[in-house]
């Protein structure tokens, strides 16, 4: 039976003298560790303020404002998105 052939290692040498360019991206401080829960707890949030308004037919999650439930729901899931452009 033939033996296989060995890799060969391919190592890449770092001098001494080479200079490292920081990128632009290790400037940006990373998001706290409250943030990526605070943004999906207000798209599902704002998700199930929708269903339940759909649901009941236009009286409930807060009864009194009729439609504007809608813009709540998509106002709770509008900022829970634009949190997520900033998440990091």
């Amino acid at each position: 039976m033939p033996v296989s052939k060995k890799r060969k290692k391919n190592h890449r040498e770092v001098h001494a003298d080479t200079d490292i360019t920081p990128s632009w991206v290790d400037e940006i401080p990373l998001s706290p560790s409250w943030w990526a829960p605070v943004f999906v707890t207000l798209l599902c949030l704002g998700l199930l303020v929708m269903v339940v308004y759909y649901m009941s037919g236009a009286q409930y999650p807060i009864p009194g404002i009729g439609h504007w439930n809608m813009a709540v729901g998509m106002g709770l899931m509008l900022i829970g998105f634009a949190m997520t452009l900033r998440w990091r």
